[in-house]
């Protein structure tokens, strides 16, 4: 068995570029939101009280609850139900020994999979190696055998499938020629039933890119960082630019790219930054001396060599390069990173990295012009070398977010944020759990969820925390309850209110799947050692689960896979059984459709108002400006909700309160209070920074309005940005820096304004050294992790499975592949 290699899945869908990493930086800003474990002053009181169990309400007059029977009631629905569930699974097994499967659903609803097989072995200087095909048209309760219409081709693992965007058909299998000196593509714009065969001028470095725009159009690096487009889906390629270190798609036909001038990418600081909007026919150069970039949202992010040192800074433009403006951030050094944690037209999480090998940063906030940035969050967990951060978009409810942090002690910790950024928490612990060892008092302690790091770190979680859009304030996670995140077995906990409240739902890790829109989890207990049998599920969110048995004959499980969107009602166990003369690849799908008898009227559901505590309050589940009320399914509603089920909502505004505002620049949060006061080292300066080329001097009382809030009236913090009619430089993006057109004759003031900027960048990086990375200590990274292993007498943890699948095609708002990642 030990010799098998285990299974890859890789589940390829659309998605759109969110999360990506830049580097550099701006002028210093010194807010401060400290982190306290039990804030439960001012606006972190309402939240604590949010996340109260229902029974600690203070109010008569709580909020809905979703379930209108006993939990015996609910847990009676799933009895019976191996018949139905073993009419309707479905095994199939391949005659195959390749050492990968990568999945790729190719449409939407169209139950259509691909799956390569992969075996290679590397020989001398070459690598041998097969792939085999095979294809499904009923979400993999069978398969064809298609590797002809491959021609028995040797097809990339790493990045060998593309599929098209959209619902549009399209399918790349990028392959290699004999001998591996060349590559061919496969085509296909038939959901992959038939394939042509084309021989491309070059080898790609890269996965095959579709313009998000026109799924015609296809866009590659080659591996002599050559850029080639192609404007018929493969059939012929241009080369548009030599020396290209990192290419990007924007909108509306727009590419970016970094080119570089000496013939060389290993001397980043020297790139010049160039876009095309009409595929290469004109090439324009939009920045130099730029080290990376990168796109989130509505902006573009160059990180920008200052000339000073290593020093590199952040400048961002809104109008697709032809303007810049520098971001009020702390400048970075060659050690330093930034890294674009979640972005969207309305605002950007900005992670700083402290200087030295501290394994943690800040995270910024900005506004809506991405340039002037509020200090969120400090000590943010995120390590330099890996890039692995545990930072989460919880996409099943509006505005929150989920990290971790490293503690004083260097204990990692989890904290939540329920208004994008604007205060964090510690989660609350669960009511049907108790606190384990690491707890300090018994009575008293956190829930801790385990994302990327724990993964990165070999733990014992095989899945990051789990949401989805349609199913409205789920979260699935690993987790643990204590002081701080344990290192022993982790369970799964649920919540089913954006993370407010949780329950522990399965003992031990496990792989898990959101399907029928939530109104279904799946769950198949982690057990690299030991062959399975059985699938867990649950119709009500967590809290009743059932047992299948799904096979007499026990497989190594592999992975979870299904479809991308949780809207299918099949999911496929992957995995191979093992016997003494011979190993083979086992698909085992089972639809559930069967086990929700009928599909779900409008007595199934309730309306439920979010963030909501008190719904007596008028102000009750106003988050970020608005009330958001959805009509959700009852737990104990055993039904089909259906592929074409819409999130039903209805929204209305709220007057503005201080809880609808940030501290603006200049102003931080004390420690227990959810007041912005001045920051002390800046009472009586005037706070200016440069914006659109002129210098503005910024009158606040502290406080500036969450991106994206949509209240109205109410509590109105005065603030206003004063044009000094003084022009200010964009530092070193373009390549000549702006000069006053009044003064552009004028040498000698030309050279004073010189020598204050330099002056400005010196007195900024004592600024930032002294008050926003001073007082900071080198640590052993999570050191606190490796005590827990030697206090519970622990001798190791399970090898985790090795497999690199992304959980049902979930867009991550964070992307740390080697291309986004700069360091």
């Amino acid at each position: 068995m030990g010799l098998f290699p285990h299974c890859v899945l890789l589940l390829l869908v659309s998605t759109f570029t969110v999360g990506l990493d830049v580097q550099s930086g701006s002028k210093p800003i010194g807010q401060s939101v400290f982190v306290k474990r039990f804030n439960i002053e001012k606006k972190a009181a309402k939240i604590v009280k949010r996340s109260l169990p229902a029974w600690l309400s203070a109010s008569p007059n709580h909020q809905i609850r979703r379930r209108s029977t006993e939990q015996g009631d609910s847990c009676k629905a799933l009895e019976g139900h191996d018949t139905k569930l073993a009419q309707n699974t479905h095994r199939y097994t391949f005659n195959d020994l390749s050492g990968s499967v990568s999945l790729a659903w190719v449409g939407d609803g169209t139950g259509v999979i691909l799956a390569l097989t992969t075996f290679q072995v590397p020989f001398f200087m070459i690598r041998l190696g097969q792939s085999k095909l095979y294809r499904s048209e009923n979400y993999g309760k069978s398969f064809q055998d298609v590797t002809d219409l491959i021609r028995n081709t040797f097809i990339r693992s790493e990045y060998g499938i593309a599929i098209g965007p959209e619902n549009s058909g399209k399918v790349i299998l990028t392959g290699e020629v004999s001998g591996g000196n060349g590559s061919r593509i496969f085509v296909s714009d038939d959901f992959g039933k038939t394939f042509t065969n084309r021989v491309l001028p070059f080898i790609p470095l890269m996965q095959i890119s579709y313009s998000p725009d026109d799924s015609n159009v296809l866009m590659v690096l080659s591996n002599n960082n050559e850029l080639w487009l192609s404007e018929d889906f493969g059939s012929n390629w241009r080369k548009l630019h030599s020396m290209v270190c990192l290419v990007k798609w924007g909108g509306k036909n727009t590419i970016y790219f970094t080119a570089s001038l000496n013939g060389s990418c290993i001397d980043r600081g020297m790139l010049e930054l160039r876009k095309t909007t009409d595929y290469g026919k004109t090439i324009k150069s939009v920045a130099s001396k730029i080290y990376s970039f990168g796109l989130g949202g509505r902006f573009l992010f160059a990180s920008v060599m200052t000339g000073k040192g290593t020093l590199r800074m952040i400048h961002v433009s809104v109008d697709q390069g032809e303007t810049w403006n520098m971001a009020q951030l702390p400048p970075v050094g060659h050690e330093q990173f930034y890294s674009i944690l979640a972005a969207n037209d309305d605002m950007v999480f900005m992670h700083v990295d402290e200087p030295g090998d501290t394994g943690f940063g800040t995270i910024y906030v900005s506004d809506d012009r991405g340039t002037v940035y509020s200090k969120s969050l400090d000590r943010h967990l995120y390590t330099a070398t890996g890039g692995d951060t545990d930072f989460t978009n919880v996409t099943s409810l509006r505005g929150v977010f989920i990290t971790s942090v490293l503690a004083e002690d260097n204990s990692v910790q989890s904290v939540v944020s329920f208004d994008r950024g604007g205060e964090w928490i510690p989660l609350r612990k669960p009511a049907n759990s108790k606190c384990d060892a690491t707890a300090k008092d018994p009575n008293k302690c956190s829930l801790y969820i385990h994302a990327a790091y724990s993964t990165a770190m070999n733990l014992n979680v095989p899945m990051v925390p789990l949401t989805e859009p349609n199913a409205v304030g789920l979260i699935l996670a690993h987790g643990s309850v204590g002081y701080s995140i344990s290192v022993m077995r982790p369970d799964v906990y649920v919540s089913d209110d954006g993370g407010y409240t949780w329950i522990k739902a399965l003992n031990g890790p496990h792989h898990y799947a959101i399907l029928d829109s939530g109104g279904l989890l799946v769950a198949v207990e982690h057990s690299p050692n030991q062959p399975v049998n059985t699938i867990k599920f649950s119709t009500d969110e967590g809290q009743c689960w059932g047992v299948y048995n799904f096979t007499d004959d026990p497989i190594y499980f592999t992975g979870l896979a299904s479809e991308p969107g949780a809207r299918s009602m099949n999911v496929s166990i992957w995995g191979y059984r093992d016997s003494i003369l011979s190993q083979y690849w086992v698909s085992i799908t089972i639809d559930f459709r069967d086990l929700l008898t009928r599909d779900c009227d409008d007595n199934d559901y309730v309306q439920w108002l979010a963030h909501s505590d008190d719904i007596s309050d008028p102000n009750d589940g106003c988050m970020l400006g608005y009330k958001e009320e959805f009509q959700r399914l009852r737990k104990d509603s055993v039904c089909w909700n259906g592929r074409n089920y819409q999130v039903n909502t209805k929204t209305n505004s709220c007057l503005c309160t201080l809880d609808d505002f940030l501290c603006d620049f200049g102003y931080y949060r004390q420690e227990n209070s959810s007041e912005c006061v001045e920051q002390p080292d800046l009472q009586g300066k005037v706070l200016e920074f440069c914006l659109h080329g002129r210098e503005e001097q910024l009158q606040t009382s502290g406080y500036r309005k969450i991106p994206g809030d949509k209240c109205t009236g109410g509590e109105t913090p005065k603030r206003t940005e004063i044009d000094l009619s003084k022009r200010c430089v964009s530092d070193l993006v373009g390549p000549e820096l702006l000069v006053d057109r009044h003064s552009s004759k004028s040498v000698p003031i030309v050279a004073t304004v010189m020598i204050i900027i330099v002056l400005s960048i010196a007195v900024g990086v004592v600024f930032v050294k002294k008050y926003v990375c001073g007082g900071r200590f080198l640590v052993h990274r999570y050191s606190v992790l490796q005590q827990h292993i030697e206090e519970n007498g622990a001798d190791g943890m399970d090898d985790p499975l090795e497999a690199n699948h992304t959980e049902n095609g979930k867009i991550e708002f964070h992307d740390d592949s080697d291309e986004d990642l700069l360091e």
